[in-house]
């Protein structure tokens, strides 16, 4: 009798541990399945933007400025002449430097400027040389 209860409690531990092996193995498999479907659909967009010269990136910013750098990147994209015209300008504006006059201003922000030097050459004629 004891030996009975024994066989019917090891075979309800056995039946209930291979169910529970299946059931996990069913949502694995799920799980895989979604997972690649995802995968190759993320693959397939990213794809489909590397012919179009397109690509992801990501940008720190302030969260105020999410939708101006939204829009710019749309537009950037586009690739006609509006766009070209806007990349000069923010390239010209991010540069910080001046299309003209940069040497003068920089000569203008020097430490001596103002300072009274009296700066002489000297005024030699050279050596003769003898061309014969």
């Amino acid at each position: 009798m004891r030996e009975l209860r024994k066989r019917k409690r090891l075979c309800l531990i056995l039946t209930a541990e291979l169910i529970l092996d299946i059931l996990l193995d069913i949502n694995r498999e799920s799980r895989n399945m979604s997972t690649t479907a995802q995968t190759r659909a993320i693959k397939n967009y990213r794809k489909r933007l590397k012919k179009r010269g397109v690509s992801r990136f990501e940008v720190l910013g302030l969260d105020t400025d999410r939708e101006l750098i939204r829009s710019l990147a749309r537009k950037l994209a586009e690739d006609d002449a509006e766009a070209t015209r806007i990349r000069s300008e923010v390239m010209r504006s991010v540069s910080g430097a001046q299309a003209k006059g940069g040497i003068l201003a920089a000569l203008r922000r020097s430490p001596l400027v103002g300072t009274d030097l009296d700066i002489v050459r000297p005024r030699d004629p050279g050596r003769k040389v003898d061309l014969e």
